[in-house]
């Protein structure tokens, strides 16, 4: 007589075969894909590694598998982009991991991105990260002009310990709004409409679309594209198609807490005539840092090359760090220039008075975009509490500048 297996019994054998099934290799193909990862030159740590799927990789979710059995989460994105996180690797050693197929993907995302009416809330492991704003909000209060209404923006951005370090319609400036990008000092067709002081009524920004979000294991964002209009032509005019690609990863969870986020933005124009950008102070990405920060003892500037308010203006850096008390805690935010990026490293606005900061690549000079070019831009911002780890900061963005190089073998 065989005795039927309890439900407790049941559930054990449930959980083991899930446990042993779960991560399997793909039997359709028979074949063992090897990812190796080289750290180079630099000691890893919570490190954004990629690599392109093999056509020989069949499933819909992977892991690596390291020689002790440890296993990494790994997330394809729609171009067939692998991206894993290295936790650690000393400088000058290899590691290598055996990629698996997953049975199903993951039940609980690392990163969640939500979307409710106008906003998107983004979080990694419980924590928040950032809400964007996509079509525009209701305004704070009725003695601001409607000209200032806007979406298609990042505000507000939290630490790990949930501090809030941007601000949004600030008093003294409508139009800086957390995290945005605009172009001031322009000229197109003979005029010259100014998509950042949009008070003067020449140019605006429209949210245009959400055209993707994701959440995962690995990371979360979405893509979004805004308009930029001429409204000092006879009839308002789309000058240029600004696209963002902003992808928030799941990192930092050590002792040493923080927020990691890129964002990639492509402006395209929209007609056959180009937009000029004649050298101007600032212009481009903009952050407007936390309303405590405007008592001007209670903000710093700190830029890699160890510039600070007093002599960093103008000057190139390869990442600056914008900080002080919020609720009487140190935080902070450092924005990251990628080497690729037009003039990188590109010129900075740090603003004397406001919290206010800015790459700009119109502070070095003239320039322009031009009919059939696209303009593309990459940034990278770290979050934390306390007071800026110029060494931390700086491995990060050795990371972000020269990523740890993975190689795919299939035998």
């Amino acid at each position: 007589m065989i005795n039927k297996p309890n439900k407790t019994g049941t559930f054990l054998i449930t959980i083991w075969l899930c446990i042993t099934m779960c991560a399997v290799p793909s039997l359709a193909s028979q074949k063992t894909i090897w990812i190796e990862v080289a750290a180079g030159k630099l000691d890893r740590a919570d490190s954004v590694s990629s690599f392109q799927m093999p056509k020989e990789a069949t499933g819909k979710a992977f892991v690596l598998r390291d020689e002790q059995g440890k296993l990494i989460p790994v997330q394809v994105d729609e171009s067939g982009r692998a991206i894993f996180i290295l936790p650690k690797l000393r400088a000058n050693t290899t590691k290598r991991f055996r990629l698996v197929a997953t049975k199903e993907q993951a039940k609980s995302p690392g990163v969640q991105l939500v979307r409710e009416r106008d906003k998107l809330f983004v979080t990694s492991a419980g924590r928040k990260i950032f809400t964007y704003q996509a079509e525009p909000g209701d305004l704070p209060n009725a003695t601001i002009k409607p000209v200032f209404k806007r979406g298609g923006y990042i505000h507000p951005v939290y630490t790990p310990a949930g501090r809030i370090i941007t601000d949004d319609f600030p008093s003294d400036h409508f139009h800086h709004h957390g995290i945005w990008f605009a172009w001031t000092k322009t000229e197109f067709e003979g005029r010259h409409p100014d998509f950042w002081n949009v008070g003067d009524g020449t140019g605006r920004i429209d949210f245009v679309a959400l055209d993707r979000m994701w959440s995962g294991a690995v990371h979360a964002g979405f893509k979004a594209r805004t308009n930029y209009i001429d409204v000092s032509a006879s009839q308002p005019r789309t000058v240029l198609n600004d696209e963002w690609v902003v992808t928030v990863y799941r990192v930092g969870l050590g002792q040493k807490a923080y927020s990691m986020f890129d964002l990639v933005s492509t402006h395209e124009l929209m007609t056959s005539s180009p937009l000029l950008l004649p050298e101007y102070r600032y212009g481009g990405l903009g952050f407007r840092g936390a309303r405590e920060w405007l008592a001007k003892d209670n903000c710093v500037f700190l830029t890699s090359e160890g510039k600070d308010r007093s002599n960093g203006h103008a000057t190139r850096a390869r990442w600056c760090h914008i900080g002080g008390k919020v609720g009487g805690e140190l935080a902070g935010i450092a924005i990251f220039d990628n080497p690729n990026n037009f003039r990188a490293p590109q010129a900075m606005r740090i603003n004397p008075d406001q919290p206010f900061f800015c790459y700009s690549p119109s502070l070095s000079g003239d320039w322009k975009i031009s009919p059939g070019e696209k303009y593309v831009s990459r940034y990278r911002f770290v979050v934390y509490d306390g007071a800026p780890d110029s060494d931390q900061l700086n491995r990060l963005w050795e990371d972000y500048a020269n990523p740890p190089q993975v190689t795919v073998s299939v035998k």
